[in-house]
């Protein structure tokens, strides 16, 4: 098993909108890097941080799991899309996504500012608080995962 944080904008998807959805599919990824995660590691049953960025209060927000293996997405053939590639096409698609399932949401956040407390012990190594890390897929540690959960 794999443990991921992905990162959405709250005024885009929120994950009020995944309690209330309870599934919905990771679109809109155009970063290779990320893609990459979601092609070649990701795995049904993956567990995933819910982050929020770009935010009054930055952070984690709650679990969710993978439920589907990567499949194109859809968004890049729709020119109406934000997310439309022109170079990407239905034989021969260039993003992709994966479907997740709502398991929890935080009474309170996880925030920035508390990872941060523990960037230089417990997370020394954790990618999301890498310099200049803007991935919205990050890989995160079982370590990692399970101290994260302590923090709340």
């Amino acid at each position: 098993m794999n443990y991921w944080l992905m990162k959405s904008e709250p005024k885009t998807y929120s994950i009020n909108d995944l309690e209330m959805d309870q599934v919905t599919c990771w679109d809109g990824i155009r970063n290779y890097q990320a893609r990459n995660f979601m092609t070649k590691e990701m795995k049904i049953g993956d567990k995933v941080f819910f982050y929020h960025s770009n935010c009054e209060v930055i952070g984690i927000y709650g679990l969710m799991k993978v439920i589907s293996e990567s499949y194109p997405d859809h968004t890049a053939f729709d020119k109406q899309s934000k997310y439309y590639d022109a170079k990407s096409t239905k034989e021969n698609p260039r993003w992709y996504m994966v479907d997740l399932k709502f398991i929890k949401k935080f009474k309170k956040p996880i925030t920035l500012s508390n990872l941060k407390d523990y960037k230089q012990s417990t997370l020394i190594g954790c990618k999301v608080l890498a310099k200049g890390n803007r991935l919205s897929i990050v890989p995160i540690t079982k370590i990692e995962w399970n101290f994260i959960q302590t923090i709340n």
